[in-house]
């Protein structure tokens, strides 16, 4: 089944705005990443369009659409997930979002290296316990052991991400 283009043509022209930017959720479109959720949250309006089944007609992919985004080399039955991914993804870079605006430094993707890993209380759980360094209180040694972390993992995991 493909989505006929008459109301989409029609919904997309009531919504849009001069600097609007219409997206299409497609698995063959450009891969979402940081960079484009940074890109994607600088702009005032967002139109997300997620098609159904077979997708859109092209006259609306070829006529409408901005920008195709892909969330990963798989197919999903509609976009309304992927849409969800996008939309959670390039919040987190509207100013004021986050808690926390450091998190967005020192996760995942925000440099080539992975995130270290996380602890909390308390230091021992069912005979597992928290590195020591982590309780030493000695910023510059957690600071040294977090950036070692996520070497190593960046390297067992993705190393695609880095000439590490």
């Amino acid at each position: 089944m493909v989505m006929k283009p008459e109301p989409i043509f029609a919904a997309v022209e009531d919504l849009r705005q001069p600097r609007s930017k219409v997206l299409y959720m497609a698995p063959d479109g450009v891969p979402l990443t940081s960079q484009l959720s940074r890109e994607l949250a600088q702009h005032e309006h967002i139109i997300i369009l997620s098609g159904h089944y077979e997708g859109v007609d092209q006259r609306v992919r070829d006529e409408i659409i901005d920008l195709e985004v892909s969330i990963g080399d798989y197919v999903l039955t509609n976009g309304t997930l992927a849409s969800a991914v996008l939309v959670d993804s390039v919040s987190r870079f509207i100013p004021g979002f986050l808690g926390d605006e450091k998190s967005l430094t020192e996760e995942s993707f925000m440099s080539t290296l992975l995130a270290f890993p996380q602890y909390t209380r308390p230091a021992d759980f069912r005979g597992m316990s928290v590195p020591e360094v982590l309780l030493s209180g000695d910023h510059a040694a957690i600071a040294k052991w977090r950036h070692e972390q996520q070497l190593e993992k960046t390297r067992q995991r993705r190393p695609d991400l880095s000439d590490i």
